[in-house]
């Protein structure tokens, strides 16, 4: 899928098939995260792969924002490792995995863990207390809900400025 199409096209998907996703699909994901860039090529993440339904179904128990994460068949917990800016690198490189796995007839939703639940994540991941856990993202083939206009996106004209703040934006022909 052409990259600008994708960026358009994508959702966020909180309903998945039970349909397994291979291994050249998961590897695919995780390289590009791994591709993405970070602070000073800190890249500071690491990737947590699980595939236990016993797992999954649990995270899906402890993470109240996103219990659907309990009906995927693949979960991967984004972990940062020391760096200056872990919510931009991790940013990037979470960006990258939802673009690649839509290309892959994926989706995913990212999913806020906080307080308690990131101690009780943790936990059961054995994440090392020193490090950040940012998010578990679920990822399954989608299950589409029919189609309507899409995600309402604001005006350009909201958005954009041309050389400073409040100044229109304007385009040759």
């Amino acid at each position: 899928m052409e990259v600008f199409e994708n960026i358009r096209r994508r959702r966020t998907i909180r309903d998945f098939k039970p349909d397994p996703v291979p291994d050249d699909v998961v590897h695919r994901i995780l390289q590009a995260a791994r591709w993405a860039p970070s602070s000073s090529n800190t890249q500071p993440w690491h990737f947590i792969v699980v595939r236990n339904p016993d797992t999954i179904a649990e995270l899906g128990s402890i993470c109240t924002q996103g219990t659907f994460i309990g009906q995927a068949p693949l979960a991967i917990a984004v972990v940062m490792g020391e760096t200056r800016r872990p919510q931009l690198d991790a940013g990037r490189a979470l960006q990258q995995m939802e673009l690649v796995a839509w290309s892959e007839g994926l989706g995913t939703c990212f999913v806020g863990i906080r307080g308690e639940q990131q101690d009780q994540v943790k936990t059961l991941l054995g994440i090392p207390e020193d490090m950040e856990l940012i998010t578990v993202l679920p990822f399954g083939y989608r299950i589409m809900r029919p189609a309507g206009t899409g995600t309402p996106r604001k005006p350009m004209s909201e958005i954009t400025h041309g050389e400073r703040f409040g100044e229109e934006l304007t385009f040759a022909d």
